[in-house]
């Protein structure tokens, strides 16, 4: 009994086993679909460009973005409004929430390109910045090939990438009556740039700026120096930087890097200074016209006077070390101005030289490299 009972299992687990191998062989494969015509242009019809920083980069650029870190719309409106092929809110560094990036958008969505950078590459980060009307999205320490899949495939529909269509203010009100529309048209549009920070990022890069759907690598010019030990001039670290934008050339990509570097071959696209820099900037300048103009008056007898040729440099002093955000930027000022003041009078230069050195007496953190970098370039600062 027990022998037929077993008999008859087997027979049916074997027949069962052939329709589970033959629902097996009929199963859908994902690999072998083909992707549909529902989002493409009629035929004939190229994509129209509307995203004004992507329009930049095709045009050869320079695509230039400013940098926010405020939490105030005004703030946001002011700098989108001052000329910047895109605005770059800082996401990553700074305690801002979506929901005060969604109102400076949706309040001020040009003429700057609405930009961000996100923490990381992740669907949640990258997937609330495009629904929120990104155009332009930025991932930091990007470090392999599998990191940066994972930012194309957030960033692009199918089918180039896996971002879902969920709404949001971005396609439903700032881009929802974009040329060829916005669904058709956001893979032509959106710019994805990947930041290469660390030693491993540099050794992916070639491999990285190969990936379809990366728009340019950016050559972190602070935590490259940060993750290797070396600073600007150091032929370490400029190697590092060779490296990034040589990857990005041989790919066809553009190559990103801070402002201050729009010098250097091979770069296209960069990042110009935070809303406090441009503050503080635009004050220094405006002080120094009104202490040129009562100084010509013959007022203000024997008040000691900056002069222009100084001023300047100590406006750019002012505006990067004044309160550092990027050291990179503050070292950068501080090399310039102790170039500049090789050719003043020693008025003049004495005045640089008092700049600089409250500077270091004001930031101890960085006052051995300040004090390095003036040195080197002839300027005395005790």
């Amino acid at each position: 009994m027990k022998m037929q009972t077993f008999t008859v299992f087997a027979a049916v687990f074997g027949v069962l086993l052939g329709a589970t191998a033959w629902q097996a062989e009929a199963q859908f494969r994902a690999d072998e679909f083909d992707y549909g015509s529902r989002f493409r242009l009629p035929d004939g019809q190229q994509p129209t460009i509307w995203n004004p920083a992507k329009r930049k980069l095709l045009d050869g650029g320079p695509m230039i973005g400013g940098t926010v870190r405020a939490t105030d719309p005004r703030t946001y409106c002011t700098m989108a409004a001052a000329g910047y092929d895109f605005i770059w809110v800082e996401m990553q560094h700074e305690a801002i929430s979506w929901e005060q990036v969604a109102r400076f958008w949706r309040t001020c969505p040009g003429p700057a390109a609405p930009g961000v950078r996100v923490a990381y590459a992740d669907e949640r980060e990258i997937q609330h910045a495009t629904d929120m009307g990104a155009a332009v999205i930025v991932v930091p320490t990007v470090d392999s090939v599998e990191e940066a899949r994972a930012a194309v495939d957030w960033t692009y529909f199918p089918p180039i990438g896996r971002r879902s269509s969920g709404g949001g203010q971005g396609p439903s009100e700032i881009w929802n009556d974009v040329p060829g529309g916005y669904r058709q048209t956001w893979n032509d549009n959106v710019v994805l740039f990947l930041m290469i920070e660390t030693l491993e990022g540099v050794e992916s890069a070639r491999e990285i700026a190969k990936i379809p759907g990366v728009t340019g690598l950016f050559a972190a010019s602070g935590d490259l120096g940060n993750f290797s030990g070396f600073g600007e001039g150091d032929s370490e670290y400029e190697a590092l930087i060779t490296e990034v934008a040589t990857a990005a050339k041989e790919a066809g990509i553009h190559a990103c890097a801070p402002l201050r570097w729009a010098n250097r071959p091979d770069f296209t696209c960069f990042q110009a200074g935070t809303e406090g820099a441009n503050i503080r900037r635009g004050a220094a300048a405006e002080i120094r016209q009104a202490e040129e103009r009562y100084g010509s008056t013959g007022g203000g007898v024997g008040a000691a006077r900056t002069s222009s040729e100084a001023g300047s440099v100590i406006a750019g002093l002012t505006a990067e070390c004044g309160s550092i955000t990027y050291e990179a930027d503050c070292y950068a000022a501080v090399e310039s101005a102790a170039s500049a003041a090789g050719s003043m009078s020693a008025s003049d230069k004495a005045q640089v030289g008092r700049r600089v050195r409250e500077i270091i007496a004001a930031n101890p953190a960085q006052a051995t490299r300040i004090r390095e970098i003036a040195s080197r370039g002839g300027l005395d600062v005790g």
